[in-house]
């Protein structure tokens, strides 16, 4: 009979063949949660991914709109802009052509030598006036006749023209930047049927004077 010792307790026995990591209790293996972890990850950054995607399209559409509202604003201050010039301007178109027949006045009065006194230094500060706000006279003696701006009131025939002239200026035209407020009233002049011109007969005369000093050397 075999005599146990004090304070040694006998070990469980090993089985055969069994290796020690057998016999050591084994690490406990994750939890679901935290095998879960790295997918929910995944999943909040493609949340957040999508919803920076949204905000940026967000603020494209809102640049877009801003822009489009700044070029409408632009394109508003031009038209504005347009208008009140284009106002301005048939406002002292108008004013100019009530002044007209004061204007032509002041011209028959200055033909006849009757522009003396007061009544000259009124009659060129209103002439003075009307220039500084654009008002230009035009029609001259010998232009030619151009139906567009000119007003013919008399018609003849003469043999010294070689097309429809500006024989005699009746009334003289004005205008205000681009727009005609009256066309000028003149008398008009035609080359003669059938009559040479006179610049044809000039130089109808040159060429035979010239062919004339050929034959004498």
């Amino acid at each position: 009979m075999t005599e146990e010792t004090p304070g040694f307790e006998e070990k469980p026995d090993v089985p055969s063949g069994a290796t020690p990591e057998d016999a050591e209790p084994t690490a406990a293996t994750p939890s679901e949660e935290e095998a879960a972890a790295p997918a929910g990850d995944v999943d909040q950054t493609a949340g957040l991914t999508a919803q920076l995607d949204q905000v940026r399209t967000a603020l494209a559409e809102r640049t877009a709109d801003l822009q489009r509202l700044q070029a409408e604003y632009q394109n508003y201050r031009r038209r504005v802009e347009r208008d009140r010039v284009t106002v301005k301007e048939i406002a002292s178109a108008n004013l100019l052509t009530e002044l007209l027949p004061v204007l032509d006045d002041i011209g028959r009065a200055r033909e006849h030598e009757e522009l003396v006194g007061g009544f000259k230094s009124v009659g060129e500060s209103l002439e003075n006036v009307v220039t500084k706000l654009g008002l230009q006279q035009f029609g001259k003696e010998g232009e030619p006749f151009d139906p567009t701006i000119h007003e013919a009131l008399m018609h003849s025939y003469a043999p010294d023209v070689t097309e429809t002239t500006c024989v005699a200026i009746l009334q003289p035209g004005y205008r205000f930047g681009e727009r005609t407020i009256r066309p000028a009233r003149v008398a008009v002049a035609e080359p003669q049927p059938g009559a040479t011109p006179a610049a044809a007969k000039e130089e109808k005369k040159a060429d035979d004077e010239e062919s004339g000093g050929t034959e004498e050397v």
